[in-house]
């Protein structure tokens, strides 16, 4: 069994910054389908900005985003800092604010998650 946290930093200006989100998607999509794995999908920093996009049911990886929506969140300090509250909300994702309003990496590495960024 492996645990990881895959984190989204990348944002949403370049194509780099596409398959750094591309990546990571597929990489919580491969954890999520491999039995006895955990996988934890957090969008952090500029990575934030992607849940617009990734809710568009015309964007070309919403698909993919669909088959690891489950097993999201959103940095909730960063939700704001990057005025994406709203669209947060509006996807129904949780939001982490475990450590002075981010997700607290400490504590997903306490729990024994491997934490892998994007």
């Amino acid at each position: 069994m492996a645990r990881a946290a895959i984190v989204v930093l990348a944002g949403t200006d370049t194509h780099a910054d596409t398959g750094r989100l591309v990546n990571a998607l597929e990489t919580a999509r491969e954890f999520a389908e491999t039995d006895g794995d955990e996988g934890l999908l957090i969008f952090d920093g500029a990575g934030t900005q992607w849940i617009a996009e990734l809710t568009d049911p015309d964007n070309e990886y919403h698909d993919l985003y669909r088959s690891v929506r489950d097993e999201a969140a959103v940095c909730e300090y960063c939700a704001g800092a990057f005025g994406v509250t709203e669209s947060v909300a509006d996807a129904g994702l949780d939001t982490l604010d475990d450590h002075d309003g981010h997700p607290s990496i400490r504590s997903l590495v306490e729990e024994g998650y491997e934490v892998i960024t994007f």
